[in-house]
């Protein structure tokens, strides 16, 4: 595995009852940047998260992180590890404050259930560091506000925070531009290079300018296999690219 990757598929397949969902998948993500899947509906994209994070077995083929093969480890190791697939494993609590969210993740990264009874020197550390959070992600302003009432956009800034305080150095995001308005787009855009500055992030996202905007490499996904790899403008102008992907969505 190269040093400087820190997710690595080696002939990554998966079959279901005979249709072929991943077929030979070889993947390297450079450590602390952001890689974007991207292809047409079908392509793959979701089965490799599924894939790489647990939640699926290959039929054959390998996933490392970091150096580790974790192929047969259970979605709830592989985070525990370090790699978190964000608006899945970040649980967001609608009767609950922003606040309050926040503090949950902070109290399951030290191994504790949600309790407000503890000694208050406790609590006020994970105060602290969930308002800090918080800030981060532009939501100062709705702190005491329960969850559920934020907007979409916002809800998803909240998830992103919840995860963090994991503080995982690998990040997974599902389409996090997923029904949201151009207001809501540009914001997660800053956000999530904001996050990216320590971190790498795996995400699949269908909004190609947002793509183009953040990633250091893409992916395209076509039938299961890799059909381009490398960055945007490169990708971008790839003939094959543009016929089964951009071609056929915006043409």
């Amino acid at each position: 595995m190269a040093e400087d990757s820190i997710i690595e598929t080696r002939d990554l397949t998966k079959e279901f009852s005979g249709f072929t969902a991943v077929s030979g998948v070889n993947l390297r993500i450079r450590r602390n940047t952001i890689h974007a899947l991207i292809g047409p509906n079908g392509a793959g994209k979701t089965t490799c998260f599924n894939l790489i994070t647990g939640f699926l077995r290959p039929t054959r083929g390998q996933v490392l992180y970091d150096g580790r093969d974790i192929t047969a480890l259970p979605p709830a190791e592989v985070a525990r590890l370090g790699m978190v697939r964000s608006f899945q494993i970040s649980a967001v609590f609608g009767k609950l404050s922003v606040l309050d969210n926040v503090i949950v993740a902070l109290q399951r990264k030290h191994g504790l259930s949600f309790q407000f009874w503890r000694p208050s020197s406790v609590l006020n550390v994970f105060i602290a560091q969930a308002q800090s959070l918080i800030d981060d992600v532009g939501l100062s302003d709705y702190a005491g506000i329960p969850a559920g009432e934020l907007s979409y956009g916002r809800k998803r800034a909240l998830e992103i925070a919840t995860t963090l305080a994991l503080d995982p150095p690998m990040i997974l995001l599902d389409e996090p531009m997923a029904g949201m308005g151009a207001e809501d787009t540009s914001k997660i855009t800053d956000l999530i290079r904001t996050v990216a500055k320590n971190r790498t992030i795996l995400m699949v996202e269908h909004n190609l300018s947002v793509v183009a905007d953040l990633s250091d490499t893409i992916t395209v996904l076509e039938g299961g296999q890799v059909l381009a790899e490398g960055p945007y403008d490169q990708v971008s102008t790839n003939p094959a690219v543009i016929d089964a992907y951009m071609g056929g969505a915006h043409g």
